[in-house]
C-alpha cells in the first residue's frame, strides 16, 4: 500500500528494466467492490503521439496492463501471469498529457479458464476510451 496522496492504493511499476511495460510508468490501483477496481495512471510526455495527445497504442497497452492490475486489486494477484486472448479498443475522445487517466475495470464473467472483462478510461471526467478483453487464467502449479 502506498503513502501520501496514494494512501490506500497499491502501486505497480514493472520491476524489470527495459521491458515493454516500463514506459507506461507507475500505476495505482484499488478494489472498489466485488468484481470492480479502479486503476490510475499519471500521463507522461512519452505517452504522446505526434499531435501531443495520448497515443492510441499507448492507451491499448495501458488497457492491457489495467486488466491485470484490476484482477490483482480484486484479490487475484496469482493471475499476474495470465495472458490476454483478445482485446478490443474503442477510442472515444482524445486524451492529453498531464491529467491522470482514471480506469474503471469490471469482471463481467469468470469461467474455469477465462475472465471476460471490460473497462473505461477517462481524464478529468471525459471518456477517452473503452475496451473489452478475454483473459486466459494462469496455470495452477501441479
Amino acid at each position: 500500500m502506498a503513502d501520501g496522496p496514494w494512501a490506500g492504493w497499491y502501486g505497480w511499476a514493472d520491476p524489470i528494466e527495459g521491458t515493454f511495460l516500463e514506459p507506461i510508468g507507475r500505476s495505482h490501483f484499488r478494489g472498489d467492490a466485488a468484481g470492480k477496481a479502479t486503476v490510475m495512471l499519471e500521463t507522461l510526455p512519452g505517452h504522446a503521439n505526434r499531435m501531443g495527445m495520448l497515443h492510441g497504442g499507448f492507451l491499448a497497452a495501458f488497457a492491457d496492463h489495467a486488466y491485470f492490475a484490476g484482477l490483482a486489486a480484486m484479490g487475484r494477484p496469482e493471475q499476474m501471469s495470465a495472458v490476454t486472448v483478445d482485446l478490443a479498443m474503442q477510442f472515444c475522445g482524445s486524451g492529453g498529457i498531464g491529467p491522470l487517466i482514471r480506469t474503471e475495470v469490471e469482471l463481467l464473467r469468470e469461467t474455469g479458464r477465462l475472465f471476460f472483462m471490460r473497462l473505461t478510461m477517462e481524464q478529468e471526467g471525459h471518456l477517452i476510451a473503452a475496451s473489452t478483453a478475454t483473459i486466459r487464467k494462469a496455470s495452477t502449479p501441479k
